[in-house]
């Protein structure tokens, strides 16, 4: 259940204070109270994890200075503004700063409740928003939220936040296991469809006529939900394995696409999954919807290409497992961080999980390695390798990286035990951990 909303409640008269707290609180709002605005400004900023009920008449600082003040602060804090009867031109100005509405005394407590629940939903998305904005922005994140540093992974956050924001429709291709739902996810959570719907179809996994019916109807009476195209009005509709469409749904596909106009009332976000040696997208969809689609468009860059981030990869991955088998999580070895970084990784970030997995009960179990395991999944190569060579150097510093970080997560950030562990002096870790971006802050 998600956590109640705040509601901070701004008002010089003690019982009008205490008469909206009771009746919100009652809802089910966490309220606090302040009798004036210079007070409610000491706990009010850009990160309130709430909304503002607040009169305009105060002694002092009043209620249209308080509002501009928020606004400057923060332009998407939901204020609620309370005006005395026939206080239109105040109601108009406190519009025009940006409230989120106004009521008019005496108002109806019901009315009251029902601005608060739709300022409140406006502020959760907001937040929700800014938060996977700076996760996807901040490179620290899980794995489940686009993790790594590299330099392709860099851009990749950047393509979503820019191309979030966009309202056409958008592309994702690249090869199996790379993430492209999870992108198609956070592509509608950056935009401005957030709150809107978000349904998603896979076109490989229904035959043509039930995937017709699910697409565009019609639906029966016994079913519950509506086709895809209409569930979808006004979100996001991702089609996974869209190359599985045939010619005469490609065909509806574009026909809705021309009838919705510019900017489109639905946004669709194609998955290409083409897995046939030599085929892409533009070889298998008609070339009017295949343009219409690629406008915007994503490749996700495959695992091999990513470097260091499959160690870090590995390490998470595998301390999410050994947390949730009750076990320690297994110390990968300067040999063992090769073979992964050495691995062509076919199935991608799939694959990763997969072995990390693997590697984790095999490691409970006290027996198996790293390369066992890579092999088991790749018996025809021999050694298991890409074919792409790197030198030493970038191997070593990938291992010392995932050393130290492991290291430091280990002790949560205390300098004076990584020291001891690794038979650091402090100039010498110091002098590490800034030549690989690694902070202490993110250990605490």
């Amino acid at each position: 259940m998600a956590q109640a909303m705040k509601i901070a409640i701004v008002d010089d008269e003690q019982d009008m204070r205490q008469s909206i707290s009771q009746w919100l609180a009652l809802s089910g709002y966490d309220t606090e109270t302040f009798s004036s605005a210079e007070d409610a400004l000491k706990v009010l900023g850009p990160e309130y994890p709430g909304i503002v009920i607040s009169d305009i008449k105060m002694p002092g600082m009043d209620g249209i200075q308080l509002l501009k003040k928020l606004m400057g602060a923060d332009s998407t804090l939901p204020v609620i503004m309370i005006t005395g009867h026939g206080d239109v031109p105040m109601a108009v100005e406190a519009m025009r700063v940006g409230a989120f509405d106004f009521l008019e005394k005496p108002f109806n407590p019901d009315r009251m409740s029902e601005l608060a629940k739709r300022a409140s939903n406006a502020r959760r998305l907001t937040l929700d928003n800014r938060a996977l904005r700076r996760e996807l922005s901040g490179g620290t994140q899980i794995m489940n939220k686009l993790i790594g540093a590299s330099p392709v992974m860099e851009r990749l956050r950047e393509d979503i936040l820019d191309l979030g924001q966009a309202d056409g429709h958008v592309l994702i291709d690249g090869e199996t296991g790379t993430g492209k739902t999870l992108v198609a996810h956070a592509l509608h959570a950056v935009g401005s469809r957030a709150g809107k719907k978000f349904v998603l179809v896979s076109c490989a996994a229904l035959e043509e006529e039930a995937l017709s019916k699910r697409l565009f109807g019609p639906m029966m009476p016994e079913d519950a939900q509506l086709p895809a195209i209409e569930e979808a009005r006004g979100g996001t509709l991702v089609l996974e394995d869209v190359e599985a469409l045939s010619d005469t749904l490609q065909a509806r596909l574009l026909s809705v696409m021309n009838d919705q106009g510019t900017p489109a009332e639905t946004r669709i976000v194609a998955i290409s999954n083409l897995q046939e040696a030599g085929k892409t997208s533009e070889d298998v969809l008609r070339p009017d919807l295949f343009y219409r689609l690629a406008a915007l468009r994503i490749t996700m860059p495959p695992l091999r290409q990513r470097g260091e981030d499959i160690l870090t990869l590995f390490t998470r991955l595998s301390e999410q497992f050994a947390e949730e088998y009750g076990c320690e999580a297994p110390q990968v070895s300067a040999q063992e961080a090769a073979q992964l970084l050495q691995a062509p990784w076919p199935g991608n970030v799939r694959q990763l999980i997969n072995i990390a997995e693997r590697a984790v009960l095999q490691s409970r179990r006290g027996s198996g390695t790293i390369a066992s395991l890579l092999m088991s999944d790749h018996e025809e190569m021999q050694p298991v390798m890409t074919t792409e060579g790197k030198p030493l150097k970038e191997y070593v510093e990938a291992f010392e990286r995932m050393l130290i970080d492991n290291t430091m997560r280990r002790h949560k950030g205390s300098i004076a035990s990584v020291m001891e562990e690794l038979c650091l002096p402090r100039r010498t870790l110091n002098e590490k951990m800034a030549k690989y971006g690694l902070q202490r802050s993110d250990y605490l």
